[in-house]
């Protein structure tokens, strides 16, 4: 009876990791909407997960309470840091946002009496259950589907082909920017609250350079072109480590080769509503021939 309730509990919390990791790909995503190759959501996600930890932890808040603040703290980061970091553009823009979750993992390193220090923060709260993430994730991708098919939408792909070009158009292209950066932000504090609050456990390790890495590859995987395309590549890049667990220190050569066999003949991620849709009508005219 032990065994099955450690393999639920095992299996359950790696379900609700899939969850937690499709919104921290849909985080990036949507500042890559913009046109934006922003690296500092693996440390949002650690602003929120300090934040709403501190906020059960030391004051005993509600959880709707402690989401709210693992959401607004680091967006209110974002718009601080946005306003200069904003400026750059492509390669110069990563190694800003780079630079500043470095910062935050110093800070999260020296602030022991906040934030543990290197030991991190033991015995948080263990709130975080299925309808949690189930609905974070939902809410999540309605806000942005709505928001694709919106004006918001139409600015966004218009900045992203040409920022010039845009900006010549009347769009405000800051304005814009800033409001990708500071909701992709909210996202990724929303998804550190939850994991924070789901293994108990965490330290300023958790949220640097190699976790934005991983965060960029579940979306690149997946494909930017559409929003179900992060969410396949977070559960694809969290399950394929599991399943590849009993073959030992050889799934890391097993995983490195899927994914550049993936990039080479799937440029544009698994799922391409473009090519998806060639392929769907290329089938159905070869059945309308066949019926001629």
């Amino acid at each position: 009876m032990e065994a099955l309730n450690n393999f639920w509990l095992v299996y359950s919390n790696l379900v609700l990791t899939l969850g937690i990791n499709a919104l921290l790909a849909l985080s990036i995503w949507l500042t890559l909407a913009c046109g934006m190759l922003a690296m500092a959501n693996a440390a949002f996600m650690g602003i929120g997960a300090y934040a709403s930890a501190i906020l059960t932890m030391n004051y005993g808040v509600p959880f709707p309470v402690a989401v709210a603040g693992g959401m607004a703290v680091p967006a209110l980061a974002a718009f601080v840091i946005g306003k200069p970091v904003l400026r750059l553009s492509g390669v110069y823009l990563a190694m800003a946002t780079l630079a500043f979750g470095e910062v935050v993992r110093i800070v999260a390193l020296n602030a022991e009496s906040l934030t543990g220090g290197a030991l991190g923060l033991n015995g948080i709260p263990q709130l975080t259950e299925w309808w949690h993430v189930g609905l974070a994730l939902v809410l999540v991708l309605f806000v942005l589907w709505r928001m694709r098919r919106s004006k918001v939408g139409r600015a966004f792909e218009a900045i992203k082909e040409d920022e010039t070009a845009a900006g010549l158009m009347g769009i405000d292209v800051g304005g814009h920017k800033m409001l990708a950066f500071v909701l992709g932000a909210a996202i990724a504090g929303l998804a550190g609250t939850l994991n924070a609050h789901l293994t108990f456990f965490i330290g300023p390790g958790e949220f640097g350079f190699d976790r934005g890495v991983d965060i960029l590859t579940m979306t690149i995987l997946g494909g930017i072109n559409s929003l179900a395309g992060p969410v396949l590549g977070g559960m694809l890049l969290t399950v394929l480590p599991e399943v590849l667990r009993p073959f030992g220190d050889f799934r890391l050569v097993a995983n490195g080769i899927i994914l550049v066999v993936i990039v080479l003949f799937l440029p544009q991620g698994l799922w391409d509503p473009a090519r998806l849709r060639q392929w769907f009508g290329r089938g159905k005219g070869t059945q309308q021939g066949g019926r001629a």
